[in-house]
């Protein structure tokens, strides 16, 4: 099927007519690209010319094996194969012998027209281009007609000259032609499409696109019949294409390859054309250029060539691109196929385009351009910092691995300010999975070979480090005792802040003089290695000492980013780690529990699913579920940070407490006592004393009066007053009378109760207020004050349903469904005690809601519209309405009511 060729029969056509005239014609037929259908147009053109034999026919054929002969096409050309010399003779010998054999072919024409077919000019030994560039400078004198195809960006020099005879390009099929063509082979629907655009008007790979889709839908399996013939045509299409025209294929192919960015199309490296910026593919680019947009096509290509070829056309890409100024990630993208990246400008894109793709949060893609780089040949430094890098993302998925990686860096790096920054991260990732005894040992131990100002660093970073081990604890602030009178300016707010924290959970200081000390130094400069930590530590005192706005912006100073899964820096910066502490705590103490689950629970559940354990996250993401009444999400939360581990970390501490809370919120006290006391342990053990974070002794006291120990918890709820009222915060003075209160009972239990009742009302402890109001509410109701009783009951209502209020800008509900649930029961026990359970106060909520309406005049049937009620509870309110009430008669409603 020979399409859209009509123009060129007729060119051929007028021509035959004007040779077998005598006045000879040649045409050349030329296309951008092989498969355009040069030879199928040649063949047409000697069946309509050549019929009934009007003219007879010469053929050759230019093939690339025997381009090394001389005169191997023209020899094809005569019968009398003597005419034509097997060695070319120079100079002036062959130009006789040239025009004899023009002679021969004149004398031949003149007894019959003769037509020439010369197929793949582009393809012959330069003599015999030669030769039929010397015909065709003499043919109007002679019965000839000579028809040529060629490539029409043949690098040889061209055999015409530009005024004689007609050229003809042949073009690309139009989208019509080609779906005619495919609707021929059998192929319909959206594999027409697949046809138009795939072959991208060229006739050979339309036919074989067509046969492969009529066997059935692609992707099929390599061994289907028929499935590779469009990838062979494109084979072949390239392997007789010129050098130049394969090069420009496959550069094409390999920079629009797909997920890559847009890269130039380098030049051949042995064109001279290409060298000097004039390729020969210019011409055919625009053809090839929309071919290679299709997948199918750019496959094909991809398939045909060799990997080390689509190798060396990814590096020069690479190359142009980096020399072009180009992102890193656009040139990293083509050196990811380049096998051992040695090269000095390759590292540095590879390293550059980590650090691009971790900035925005890709860091698998970071992860990958590092592990390329580390394959090729480093010098010791570059690749522990590589190391380092890819160690740090690797954390997240891999802490083994990751561990591994940052061990290789420090041990590399022969710079002793890198190997303290190695050793400040690689410390920080060993914390991180709960080796803590190892996280010392490694920044001990680059502490010795650095100078005195590393040394410094590193021994505070080691002290806050050191504050999850108990033993190392004490013996680290020993030492910060001892730097700090001579600390520089720019450690020494650290070096403060740890001593401050040591002591306030020692009992040794007051909130107050806490922020007197801390308050001044945060504007102090600080060394940049160590702002993360001097962040945290300054606040964690601020949230202690309930200036919980003031530690949520030193949070917010020092944390990397939105909460999500742990990153790179949740791993390797201590100080990040305690930020992330304080930020949980500081929520929950405000009772914003949603908060506290939203920002944390992924965190923890991402970690715990890569063996990173996060207790104290873990702890305050449990609490929050439990104030929310969600025991099994509590529990769950408890469970992700596994059971207690061997190291003395005081978030052990925070997580048995919390299962202590869960225990008792189950009823089970002495399960809860056992957690309490553990705590205790746990913090004793580590000098810490002090309510202020984990109010174990409070706690205990409840449970201790639940298992009728009273004494016991007396002894325990004295010694927690004491060192409440010594760190002198509402919140820890509070919750301590609350639990003495609970001890002594009678007028002693209501004095205390009063007193925290007063202090926590001024303060910022929404979840303690509310508590301390209930307990205060049902002792002075036991006391025979019933209204004040009521009324600090309502109040503690109040409290909790503001934390139940929508959060701001809708971000939905803060549901504390336990403090609701604690101030309803205590509401409802108030009312039934009151008058033993007559008068208004009695009504319960639905029964007050029925009377209201009755009083105010409506009948039953309208107050079942109103309230979506049936006519039987109705009158069953009513009912227990004026029994309550002690009346007879809906008429006597709304005075009552009104008492």
């Amino acid at each position: 099927m020979l399409l859209e060729r009509d123009g060129v029969l007729g060119t051929a056509a007028t021509a035959a007519t004007a040779a077998r005239a005598g006045s000879g014609r040649r045409v050349l037929l030329s296309a951008p690209v092989p498969g355009m259908g040069r030879t199928a147009a040649l063949e047409a053109i000697v069946r309509q010319q050549a019929g009934g034999g009007a003219m007879r026919v010469a053929r050759a054929r230019g093939v690339p094996q025997e381009s090394a002969f001389s005169l191997g096409l023209v020899r094809q050309l005569f019968a009398d194969r003597g005419a034509v010399p097997f060695k070319v003779p120079a100079g002036a010998d062959q130009q006789r012998l040239f025009h004899g054999l023009v002679t021969r072919l004149a004398r031949s024409a003149a007894e019959q027209p003769v037509l020439i077919a010369v197929d793949d000019l582009h393809h012959a030994d330069e003599p015999s281009r030669r030769w039929i560039g010397y015909l065709a400078r003499r043919i109007a004198e002679i019965p000839v007609l000579l028809v040529v195809t060629e490539y029409a960006d043949a690098s040889g020099p061209q055999p015409f000259p530009p005024q004689a005879g007609d050229r003809l390009t042949l073009r690309a099929l139009s989208a019509p032609s080609v779906v005619r063509m495919a609707r021929a082979g059998g192929v319909d629907g959206e594999d027409t499409v697949t046809c138009v655009e795939a072959s991208g008007g060229n006739p050979a790979l339309a036919r074989a696109l067509a046969a492969d889709l009529g066997d059935g839908p692609l992707p099929r399996s390599r061994s289907a019949p028929g499935h590779d013939r469009y990838f062979a045509a494109i084979a072949h299409w390239l392997e007789n294409a010129g050098p130049c025209l394969r090069h420009a294929c496959l550069a094409l192919a390999v920079a629009a390859e797909d997920g890559l960015p847009a890269a130039p199309t380098p030049p051949h490296p042995h064109c001279g054309h290409c060298t000097r910026g004039r390729h020969p593919g210019e011409r055919p680019s625009r053809h090839i250029g929309a071919l290679l947009q299709h997948p199918l096509a750019r496959k094909a290509v991809l398939a045909a060539a060799g990997p080390a070829e689509i190798t060396a056309l990814h590096r020069r890409i690479a190359e142009l691109l980096d020399e072009s100024g180009a992102p890193a990630t656009a040139v990293a993208s083509r050196l990811l196929h380049v096998e051992r990246p040695g090269e000095v400008w390759m590292t540095r894109s590879l390293a550059d385009a980590a650090e691009e793709t971790a900035r925005t949060g890709h860091t698998g893609q970071s992860a990958g351009y590092l592990r390329h780089a580390l394959s090729g040949t480093l010098d010791p430094d570059l690749r522990a910092t590589l190391n380092v890098r890819l160690g740090t993302l690797e954390l997240a998925d891999n802490p083994t691995a990751g561990i591994r990686r940052l061990r290789t860096g420090l041990e590399l790096h022969t710079d002793l300010r890198e190997r303290a920054a190695a050793a400040a991260t690689l410390s920080a990732a060993l914390l991180a999975v709960r080796d803590t005894d190892s996280a010392i040992r490694v920044l001990r131990q680059a502490g010795r070979v650095a100078d005195d100002d590393l040394v410094q660093v590193l021994q505070t970073l080691g002290a806050l480090v050191a504050s999850h081990d108990n033993d190392e604890w004490r013996g680290a602030v020993a030492g910060l005792r001892a730097l700090a009178p001579t600390a520089p300016a720019a450690i020494e707010p650290l070096v403060c802040g740890l001593i401050t924290e040591y002591e306030a959970g020692a009992g040794l200081c007051s909130a107050a003089e806490a922020l007197a000390r801390i308050r001044p130094r945060l504007a102090a400069p600080v060394d940049p290695r160590l702002r993360t930590a001097w962040l945290g530590s300054a606040a964690t005192l601020l949230q202690w000492a309930d200036r919980l706005e003031e530690a949520r912006e030193l949070t917010a100073l020092g944390l990397p980013g939105p909460p999500g899964r742990p990153g790179p820096a949740e791993l390797t910066d201590v100080g990040v780690q305690c930020l992330l502490s304080v930020r949980a705590e500081a929520a929950l103490w405000a009772g914003e529990f949603d908060r506290v689950v939203e920002e944390n629970a992924p965190l923890v559940e991402a970690a715990g699913e890569r063996g990173v354990r996060l207790p104290h996250l873990a702890a305050m993401v449990a609490t929050a579920r439990h104030e929310r009444g969600e025991p099994t999400g509590a529990w769950k939360a408890v469970a992700l940070a596994g059971p207690c581990g061997a190291d003395s970390s005081w978030e052990w501490n925070e997580l048995r407490y919390t299962r202590g809370l869960l225990h008792a919120a189950h009823g089970d006290w002495q399960a809860a006592l056992d957690e309490y006391l553990a705590c205790g342990a746990g913090q004793s053990a580590h000098d810490f004393v002090s309510p202020v974070a984990t109010p174990w002794r409070s706690a205990a006291a409840f449970a201790l009066v639940r298992l009728g120990r009273r004494q016991e918890a007396r002894e325990l709820a004295d010694e927690e007053l004491r060192h409440a009222r010594t760190w002198g915060t509402a919140r820890t003075v509070g919750r301590a009378l609350r639990a003495y209160a609970a001890t002594v009972g009678g007028r002693s239990a209501l004095d205390a109760l009063t007193e925290g009742a007063e202090l926590l009302a001024a303060g910022s402890a929404p979840v303690e207020l509310a508590e301390i109001l209930v307990d205060l509410g049902r002792a002075r109701i036991g006391a025979g004050h019933g209204r004040k009783g009521r009324d600090a009951l309502r109040q503690a209502h109040a409290v909790a349903l503001h934390l139940a209020a929508p959060a701001p800008q809708g971000a939905g509900p803060a549901a504390a469904d336990r403090l609701l649930a604690l101030t309803q029961e205590a509401l409802r026990e108030g009312r039934v005690r009151n008058g033993t359970g007559n008068g208004p106060h009695a009504l319960t909520p639905a029964e007050r809601r029925v009377a209201e309406l009755a009083a105010a005049g409506h009948t039953n049937a309208h107050i079942c519209a109103l309230l979506h009620l049936t006519r039987r509870t109705v009158e069953t309110h009513l009912t227990n309405c004026y029994r309550k009430l002690r009346i007879a008669r809906r008429t006597q409603l709304a005075a009552v009511l009104q008492q």
